[in-house]
C-alpha cells in the first residue's frame, strides 16, 4: 500500500460506515423470512422423504449464517445508528444462533484489536501455536493441539462445543449486564426449543433443527477459521504489530460465488471489515471495488481456501504457516542453527 492511500483509506471508507435504516430492515426481512419458510417446509416434508427435508436444510443452514452476520454487525453497532437496535436485533439474533450478544460482542472486539498480534492471543480467535511453542509444549498440550487442529474435531465437535456449551456460561470477569444478557439468550433458546418440541414433538424438531444447525455451524467455523489461516498471513510480537497491516495482510478477500457472497453477508470481504468493522455487511463490496488499494490483498478461492487445512502452526522464520509433519525438519533446523552460533 502507497503511503498516500494508507493516509486515505479513513476518508475513503468512512461514507460507508453510516448504516443506512431501509438496508438493514430489508435483510431482515430477506434473510429471517426465507430461514422460518424453510425451516417450516422441512418440517413438511418429514412425511414425504428426510432426503428433500436435508435438502432444505442446506439452504436454510445458509440463511442462518445470514442471521449470524446480521447479529455480527449488531455486535459491531454498524447494522443500526441507534444503540438499543443493535442490542435489541443483536440479542434476539443471537438467540436464533445461540450466541448471547454482550458475550461475544466483546471477545470479538478483541479479535479486532489483536488479530496477528503473537503478544495477544487466546480472544475470540483460533488457537495458534508458533514452531518454538509448539517444540518446547509437553506431549499432553502438543496432543490437545493436534486434536483441536484436527478437521474432525474442529468441524465435527466444534460446533456442539462453541455454540452448545462454551457459549451457555459466563467468562470470569464479566459484568451484571453481560451476565444477564447470557442468562437471558440460554432462557430464550431453552424455551423457543420446549415450545417447538411441545408443538411438533423433539423428534421431529431434532431431525430438523439438527441437520440445519451442523450445516449453519460448520460454515461459520469454517468462514472464520479459513479467513486467517492462509500460508503467508500476518502475525508479528506486539513492537512490531500494526493495526493496518494485520487488516490487510492478515485477513484475506474470500473470493465466493455471488450467491455464496450473498449469503454469507459479504463477510468474505474480510479484510475490509477487519480494517472498518464499522462498515455494515452490505457496503463491504462496494467499498471493496471502489478503492483499488483494497483488492491488493491475499485473495482465496473455495478451490484454494482448501490449502488452509495444512497450515498448522505458525514459523516466526520464515512467517509462513507449515504443516504438522514439517515440525521435525524445522526443529532439526534449529538445532543446528543454535549449535553453530554456539561454536
Amino acid at each position: 500500500m502507497h503511503h498516500r492511500e494508507q493516509d486515505g483509506w479513513r476518508k475513503d471508507i468512512a461514507p460507508y460506515e453510516r448504516p443506512d435504516i431501509k438496508h438493514s430492515v430489508w435483510q431482515i426481512i430477506n434473510t429471517v423470512g426465507p430461514f422460518f419458510l424453510l425451516w417450516y417446509f422441512a418440517y413438511m416434508s418429514l412425511s414425504v422423504s428426510y432426503w428433500l427435508t436435508l435438502a432444505l436444510a442446506i439452504p436454510a443452514g445458509g440463511f442462518l449464517v445470514r442471521i449470524f452476520i446480521i447479529f455480527h454487525d449488531c455486535c459491531h453497532k454498524s447494522f443500526f445508528r441507534n444503540k438499543t437496535a443493535n442490542e435489541i436485533v443483536g440479542t434476539l439474533t443471537g438467540i436464533m444462533t445461540c450466541c448471547p450478544y454482550n458475550q461475544w460482542r466483546h471477545s470479538h472486539s478483541v479479535h479486532h484489536a489483536t488479530s496477528g498480534n503473537l503478544d495477544k492471543r487466546g480472544t475470540g480467535d483460533i488457537w495458534t501455536l508458533t514452531v518454538d511453542e509448539y517444540v518446547s509444549a509437553s506431549w499432553l498440550k502438543r496432543l490437545i493441539y493436534r486434536l483441536y487442529r484436527n478437521p474432525i474435531f474442529m468441524f465435527g465437535l466444534g460446533p456442539i462445543y462453541i455454540f452448545l456449551i462454551d457459549y451457555r456460561f459466563n467468562r470470569k470477569n464479566a459484568g451484571f449486564k453481560e451476565r444477564m444478557n447470557t442468562y437471558i439468550t440460554n432462557l430464550g433458546i431453552a424455551g423457543i426449543i420446549a415450545l417447538l418440541c411441545w408443538i411438533i414433538g423433539w423428534q421431529a424438531f431434532l431431525l430438523v433443527q439438527g441437520p440445519i444447525f451442523f450445516i449453519s455451524g460448520i460454515a461459520g467455523i469454517w468462514l472464520f477459521y479459513v479467513q486467517h489461516q492462509f500460508e503467508d498471513t500476518y502475525y508479528e510480537q506486539e513492537e512490531e504489530w500494526d493495526y493496518v497491516k494485520a487488516a490487510l495482510q492478515g485477513s484475506s478477500f474470500y473470493k465466493l460465488p455471488r450467491v455464496l457472497h450473498w449469503i454469507t453477508g459479504n463477510i468474505g470481504f474480510h479484510h475490509i471489515h477487519h480494517l472498518s468493522p464499522r462498515v455494515p455487511n452490505y457496503y463491504l463490496e462496494t467499498v471493496h471495488n471502489s478503492n483499488s488499494f483494497l483488492r491488493d490483498v491475499k485473495t482465496i478461492t473455495l478451490l484454494t481456501s482448501l490449502k488452509s487445512l495444512q497450515f498448522r502452526i505458525w514459523n516466526e522464520q520464515s512467517k509462513q504457516f507449515v504443516g504438522f509433519k514439517d515440525i521435525k525438519r524445522l526443529a532439526a533446523l534449529q538445532t543446528q542453527t543454535a549449535k553453530a552460533s554456539g561454536e
